[in-house]
């Protein structure tokens, strides 16, 4: 599977569990998406990542990729401390200049 640098990143950084280096992934002024919340902008978003990882330990696992016109979607397959773990989700990226600037996390 052919992942851009920046998701290559953004897994590492999941799985290690390093709320910094996932918000590295980001542009200054991005957006995530997850839960039926918003987040944004890179505090935001190494909050939000840090408080996943104390809750969930979830790490992921790239199942597919693929590139189109309205964004890239990753499949993973997500396990932690969850009900329903391992799950399947849907990560739709927006990338710029090698920096994701919007992320959707669906089921």
């Amino acid at each position: 599977m052919n992942l851009p640098e920046v998701i290559k990143n953004l897994i590492k950084a999941q799985n290690a569990h390093n709320p910094e280096d996932y918000a590295a992934c980001f542009a200054e002024t991005a957006v995530v998406h997850d839960e039926g919340k918003t987040h944004r902008g890179k505090v935001e978003i190494r909050q939000w990542n840090q408080h996943s990882n104390q809750e969930y330990q979830t790490s992921l696992k790239p199942q597919d990729y693929d590139q189109t016109k309205r964004g890239d979607l990753l499949t993973a397959e997500v396990s932690g401390d969850f009900p329903g773990s391992p799950a399947i989700l849907k990560f739709h990226l927006t990338l710029d200049n090698n920096l994701i600037s919007s992320l959707k996390i669906t089921g």
